[in-house]
């Protein structure tokens, strides 16, 4: 097991390797951080497991930066060591696998590395799929996917059905307790109503899989039926495969460009993007921060390796899917203008002004309309 340990306090820092390296001799540490700023590099080089991260720091909320290493590095595990109790709530909302107060007891700490091993073990004997299986899509819309054919729309009975089913997806492998369900889709009915409502939607939901040859998922009742878990079978879910293949890519260089690039064009647009599904949103921005922040990052290289036709390529790509990303329309123009394209630093800024002026009722920012106006007046000369 891999560990990453960052406090901004020296003497801290030290202390917590110590108990690490006295209490759980299994946990390899790789590299401490008392400079916050450096973290994010050192994840990035060092892959590891499980992260202990200080919440109060100077340069960055800890709570912030374990949100940042969780969205470019998806499967980190990230254990909160803090003197406040207070951000125990905030803590867990980001995923956090623990949160052990200082001074650090050691019966507590190991059982956290209890939990990160159960975790790993988890992880690491999770059942694999054989990639002719049936494909669950979630990027825009749920479709399923038979092998051998092309992602087709399932025949819901009503929209109530096919949000039980994402809920259900969403959270598989766990039973969601029933009332949880009732007040998700059935607010305003009372309990006995909203039940039978729950039990019929269930019954059509199954008549769905089932028609649609995709009976390898099941929906699971508890006990007196008091919740439901959805488990996949031998299916598999396109938003899943693609982060775990995000995970496998290794450093960006001239030899993996290209893998990058074809993992990143996996990416077909937001989780379950096409229904107004609160509840998904989390999931929603996680997917497509991460999908952007590698897009920037090998817009980035490209363009290090003065190679602007790939870069104009990428960033045209972010703009179709992020059409409201502003960066990417400034990036473009001044791409355009380094290969000697007037038309194309003009077009990318009347779309940036219809953008930002008549859909968002936005000002075009500052450093973007002075760019354009000297860019404008140097053109005109030459």
């Amino acid at each position: 097991m891999r560990a990453i340990l960052v406090d901004d306090e020296h003497l801290a820092l030290i202390g917590l390797k110590k108990a690490m390296e006295r209490e759980a001799s299994e946990v390899e540490i790789v590299a401490t951080y008392s400079d916050s700023t450096k973290v994010m590099a050192g994840v990035l080089l060092h892959r590891p497991d499980v992260v202990f991260l200080d919440i109060h720091m100077p340069d960055i909320n800890g709570l912030n930066l374990g949100k940042q290493i969780q969205t470019v590095v998806p499967g980190i595990e990230i254990v909160f060591v803090t003197s406040y109790d207070k951000y125990a709530v905030q803590a867990f909302e980001l995923y956090a696998l623990d949160y052990i107060m200082k001074p650090l007891q050691k019966d507590r700490l190991r059982q956290t590395i209890l939990r990160i091993k159960e975790k790993l073990s988890i992880r690491g004997t999770k059942k694999t799929h054989d990639v002719n299986s049936p494909l669950i899509c979630c990027f825009n819309q749920l479709q399923f996917r038979l092998p051998g054919m092309n992602a087709q729309n399932a025949k819901w009975r009503t929209s109530k059905a096919q949000e039980l089913f994402a809920y259900l997806l969403h959270h598989r492998d766990r039973t969601i307790n029933r009332s949880v369900l009732l007040e998700l889709l059935w607010p305003e009915l009372e309990e006995t109503k909203a039940a039978q409502h729950l039990y019929t939607t269930i019954y059509h939901i199954r008549q769905t899989l089932k028609n649609s040859n995709m009976d390898t998922i099941s929906i699971n009742s508890g006990n007196l039926e008091a919740g439901y878990k959805l488990d996949l079978g031998e299916a598999r879910v396109d938003t899943e495969e693609w982060e775990y293949a995000m995970r496998q890519l290794g450093v960006l260089d001239a030899s993996t460009a290209d893998a990058y690039e074809h993992v990143l064009n996996l990416y077909k647009g937001d989780y379950l993007g096409n229904y107004d599904y609160l509840w998904a949103e989390h999931e929603r921005e996680r997917l497509r921060l991460l999908w952007l922040y590698h897009m920037r990052k090998l817009c980035m290289f490209y363009e290090q390796q003065e190679n602007q036709k790939k870069a104009i390529q990428v960033h045209l790509r972010i703009q179709q899917l992020l059409p409201d990303e502003e960066e990417s329309y400034f990036s473009l123009m001044k791409l355009y203008d380094a290969i000697g394209d007037k038309i194309g630093v003009e077009e990318q800024y009347l779309l940036l002004r219809t953008k930002m002026e008549r859909d968002l009722e936005l000002p075009i920012s500052a450093d973007i309309t002075d760019w354009y106006t000297r860019w404008k007046s140097v053109s005109l000369t030459s």
